[in-house]
């Protein structure tokens, strides 16, 4: 027999390791029929896992905010993930771990009753931006879609309820945008597919404070600004701030800060990517080889 071909990635499901394209879940799992299921994605870069530690706290605090059980220990997640790279082979991979609710008793409605499932997979390193998009900066839209308010589903633990972020990336990408932000009930910027925003207004670095997931990356860009000294506030930010903006970025574990350069059409400061977040782009990618908050992988193993 020949050997599985992991170039494409690797997946665990079901107990075993398998190449990517060969893996899968029971359609009748809650996780698909109901999207009721939650995840983290951690990245590795340079063969070493990049905020480990951030992402199983994450991962774990989702779990049990929608009383999931992943059945695994964090030592345990963290060896499948890494036995998920190693087999895979790659140096710079994304990498997702996933609980869902899996499937109670033929006739049962009651989510106690299910047994939850554990799953994980390594692919090739997932940008969300393509290169001279990276360099040249993002052209996003505000849609007037509200996104899902944390009354109904809490955006602090991660979950696959994106059809209100489907729905207006539907819109602006057929509006020759690359993608889309969202607000809430009263006009503010929330987030976008994947992804958290910040601007420079009025010399400060401003970020949404409530309504959206509180990502990884949002948090490492807090605390590089901190590092250099940039003022940060954590609150409302009116679509209308964001437009005047003197820079805007995006947060994204696909690609750690992005610029962005346009904003419904309009161009923000000069068109191109300004000094603060070129500055937080090199301290991003400066912070993967910190010891700290890295965690190398043994291919040898």
């Amino acid at each position: 027999m020949s050997s599985p071909d992991y170039s494409k990635g690797v997946a665990y499901a079901h107990g075993q390791y398998l190449p990517i394209g060969q893996a899968s879940i029971p359609m009748t799992d809650w996780g698909f029929l109901r999207s009721d299921a939650t995840y983290d994605v951690v990245t590795v870069w340079d063969g070493a896992f990049f905020r480990l530690d951030a992402h199983l706290d994450r991962f774990f605090r989702s779990c049990t905010r929608w009383r999931l059980d992943p059945g695994l220990t964090r030592d345990q997640v963290t060896a499948t993930l890494s036995q998920c790279v190693r087999l895979s082979g790659l140096r710079a991979s994304y990498v997702e771990m996933i609980c869902t609710r899996g499937q109670p008793p033929w006739g049962s409605r009651d989510p106690r009753l299910a047994v939850n499932q554990f799953y994980a997979f390594a692919v090739p390193y997932v940008w969300i931006a393509n290169a001279e998009q990276r360099e040249k900066g993002l052209h996003l839209m505000v849609s007037d879609i509200q996104r899902i308010p944390a009354a109904s589903v809490d955006p602090t633990a991660k979950n696959y309820h994106w059809n209100d972020l489907t729905m207006g990336l539907f819109a602006a990408l057929d509006a020759g945008a690359d993608s889309v932000l969202l607000v809430d009930a009263v006009g503010n910027i929330v987030e976008g597919p994947g992804f958290n925003v910040f601007c420079v207004s009025n010399g400060v670095l401003v970020t949404p404070g409530e309504g959206m997931l509180e990502g990884v990356s949002r948090r490492t860009v807090i605390e590089m600004a901190h590092s250099l000294g940039f003022e940060v506030q954590q609150r409302a930010l009116p679509a209308d701030e964001l437009r005047a903006a003197a820079e805007v970025f995006v947060s994204t574990s696909g690609g750690g800060v992005l610029p962005v350069t346009v904003v419904d059409k309009q161009a923000i400061g000069d068109a191109s990517p300004g000094p603060m977040t070129r500055k937080l782009v090199q301290t991003y990618w400066d912070w993967h080889t910190d010891p700290a908050y890295s965690l190398p992988i043994d291919y040898s193993l």
